[in-house]
């Protein structure tokens, strides 16, 4: 079977806002982060948190969706 590696580089750029003693306390309240890479859910709650995101949302929810499907037609080619 083919052992052929791919690879790919997905980059998204997360913005927060300003984030004053309040809102943290918020968000630390709600015990969302607990677990989460980076310490928050941006699906969830910890919107609330972020200004903007420059480049693949899917890429900060886990799985960089577009890059894999840029893959896929590679991985057919065996």
């Amino acid at each position: 079977v083919g052992s052929e590696e791919r690879t790919a580089i997905a980059r998204t750029a997360v913005t927060f806002r300003a984030l004053g003693q309040d809102l943290l306390d918020w968000y630390l309240a709600t015990g969302e982060w607990r677990g989460r890479a980076g310490g928050y859910a941006i699906q969830g709650a910890g919107a609330a948190l972020v200004q903007g995101v420059e480049g693949d949302y899917e890429n900060v929810v886990g799985l960089p969706l577009a890059t894999l499907l840029d893959l896929y037609p590679q991985l057919l080619q065996r």
